[in-house]
C-alpha cells in the first residue's frame, strides 16, 4: 500500500481557510446555527396519515419511496429533483404529489408536510435535511448522514434542539442479528472486546472490477453540454463549482471527494454501525490510514484505515481495523478448513475469550467461530425491543415520538467517526489525533480544512 499525498488547489486550501482555521471556528459556526429559528412540527396522533415530501426522486428515493408507500397511514404529498425526466417518471406513480425542482421552494410553499425523506447525494444531504429541521419537518435521511464532520454535528444537535424525529437509512440497525450482536457480546460470550475488523469490498464487485463507481482517477478535462433534464447548478448544491460532466452523474459522484466518500462512506455507515452500538463506542482518538495511490479528486481505489476508541465504563479500549477495495482482514483459524471470509462484507469482534464472526452488511448473520463454540453457547434472553422494521420506527416515531435505532443522536457520532477516517486517508494517510470536544485534529493543522468548507452562494446550514 502506497501512503502519499497530494495537496488541493491553491484556491480549494484558501477557500477552506477562510471557512474555517481551527475547531474553534467550527464551534463558533455551531453556536450561531443552534440559535437560528426552529418550527415546530405538527402535532399527529398514532391514527393520523403522514404527509411525505422527497427530496431525490431516482436511485436510493425509488427503494425509499417502495418501501414507506407499503404502510397504509402516509402519504406522498410532494416529490423534489434536480432532474426533469426522473422527476416526471416518479411524478407517473404518484400523481397528486405536487412536484419542485429546488427542495428550497418546496419546503418554503408545502405548509402541510409532516416530514421529509431525504435521498440524494451525500452533499446535499446536510442542507437539505437541516432546511426540512427548521421548518419543523421530521426527517430520514440516507447514509451517511453528511458529507463533513462539521456537518454530522451540526445536523444532530439541531434534530435534537427542534425535537423531531430522525432516522439515518442504514437499514441493517433493525436486523435481528443487529441485537443479536449487542446481546451475545453484553453477555460475555467472547469476553472483553479490544480489537475489531471490519469491510467492504466496494467500490469493487467482489472484490474485482469493473467497479461500482470510478475510484482512484484524474478529474475529467472535457466539459460536454448539460443534459436538458438537468440541472446542474441546483445538483451543485453547496459544493464548490465545477463544469457538468458525466464522470459524476448519475451516481458516480460516489467516489468523489466533493460530493462522496467511496466505500468507507458507502458501506462504512453499514458495518461499522454494529460495532458502534454494541461496544457502545463514541468519538475514537486516532485514525491512522495507508491506501492506494493518492488523487486530489478522487477516493483511492481501496484503502485500510486504524481507529482507537478510548475505554468506556468497564470496556477497555478498542482498535477498529476498516478494509475497502477487496482488501480483508487475515483469515481466522477458527474457520473450518476450506471456508473463506466472505469477500464483500463482514465484521469480526476478537475478544480475550473468543471470535464473533459476522457475514454480510450491516450486522445480518454473527455467528461464534469456531462452529463447536456456537453449537455450545447457550444464548441470553432477548433482553432488547425488537424492531417493528425500519421504516416503520421512523414514521412511528414521526407521530408519537416513540424511539427509532438510528436517529441522528446515533447516527451523527457514527458519521463522524467513519468521516475522520475519510480525512485520514484524503490527507495522505498516517495517524491524526482527534479532540471531539473540540472538533479539531491536533498533531497536525493542514487536515482540519477538510472537516468542512465554504458553501457556494447561496447555500447554508
Amino acid at each position: 500500500m502506497k501512503n502519499q499525498s497530494s495537496e488541493s488547489s491553491a484556491s480549494d486550501r484558501l477557500s477552506r481557510r477562510r471557512f474555517i482555521q481551527t475547531g474553534a471556528g467550527m464551534a463558533a459556526g455551531l453556536a450561531a446555527a443552534s440559535h437560528r429559528a426552529f418550527s415546530a412540527p405538527r402535532n399527529l396522533g398514532a391514527k393520523d396519515t403522514l404527509n411525505l415530501a422527497f427530496i431525490g426522486a431516482g436511485g436510493r428515493a425509488n427503494a425509499n419511496l417502495g418501501e414507506l408507500t407499503k404502510l397504509s397511514d402516509v402519504r406522498v404529498a410532494a416529490l423534489c429533483d434536480v432532474d426533469a425526466n426522473r422527476l416526471a417518471a416518479c411524478a407517473k406513480r404518484f400523481p397528486d404529489a405536487k412536484t419542485y425542482r429546488d427542495f428550497r421552494v418546496m419546503l418554503d410553499q408545502e405548509k402541510d408536510v409532516d416530514a421529509v425523506v431525504v435521498s440524494t447525494p451525500d452533499h446535499i444531504h446536510a442542507v437539505a435535511a437541516m432546511a426540512a429541521i427548521r421548518h419543523g419537518k421530521h426527517v430520514y435521511c440516507e447514509k451517511p448522514l453528511t458529507r463533513t464532520i462539521h456537518e454530522a454535528r451540526a445536523l444532530a444537535a439541531a434534530a435534537r434542539e427542534a425535537r423531531v424525529a430522525t432516522q439515518m437509512g442504514n437499514q441493517g440497525m433493525a436486523f435481528e442479528g443487529n441485537r443479536l450482536i449487542n446481546e451475545w457480546l453484553w453477555d460475555g460470550a467472547i469476553g472483553s472486546v479490544r480489537e475489531v475488523h471490519v469491510w467492504s469490498d466496494r467500490p469493487t464487485h467482489r472484490g474485482k472490477l469493473p467497479l461500482y463507481w470510478a475510484q482512484g482517477i484524474e478529474r475529467p478535462a472535457d466539459t460536454p453540454p448539460v443534459p436538458e433534464s438537468l440541472d446542474w447548478d441546483l445538483w451543485l448544491g453547496p459544493a464548490p463549482q465545477r463544469p457538468y460532466h458525466p464522470a459524476y452523474v448519475p451516481f458516480k459522484w460516489r467516489g468523489w471527494w466533493d460530493f462522496g466518500s467511496g466505500g468507507l462512506g458507502d458501506m462504512g455507515i453499514h458495518n461499522i454501525a454494529p460495532v458502534f452500538s454494541a461496544l457502545k463506542l463514541g468519538a475514537p482518538v486516532s485514525a491512522c490510514a495507508s491506501s492506494t495511490a493518492i488523487f486530489p479528486d478522487t477516493v483511492p481505489l481501496a484503502c485500510l484505515i486504524q481507529y482507537e476508541f478510548p475505554a468506556r465504563g468497564e470496556m477497555p479500549p478498542v482498535k477498529l481495523h476498516w478494509y475497502d477495495g477487496g482488501l480483508l482482514p487475515e483469515r481466522p483459524d477458527e474457520l473450518a478448513d476450506g471456508v473463506a471470509l466472505n469477500p464483500e462484507d463482514g465484521v469480526l469482534f476478537i475478544g480475550d475469550k473468543g471470535k464473533l464472526l459476522v457475514e454480510g452488511w450491516g450486522g445480518e448473520s454473527p455467528r461464534l467461530i469456531p462452529e463447536k463454540r456456537m453449537q455450545e453457547y447457550r444464548r441470553p434472553p432477548k433482553t432488547l425491543p425488537r424492531s417493528v422494521g425500519h421504516y416503520r420506527e421512523w414514521v412511528d416515531a414521526c407521530k408519537t415520538g416513540s424511539a427509532t435505532r438510528s436517529n441522528f443522536d446515533f447516527a451523527g457520532p457514527l458519521t463522524e467517526a467513519v468521516l475522520l477516517g475519510s480525512v485520514c486517508v484524503r490527507n495522505g494517510g498516517g495517524k491524526l489525533c482527534w479532540d471531539s470536544a473540540a472538533m479539531k485534529i491536533t498533531n497536525a493543522p493542514k487536515p482540519n480544512e477538510f472537516l468542512h468548507y465554504t458553501y457556494r452562494e447561496g447555500w447554508t446550514l
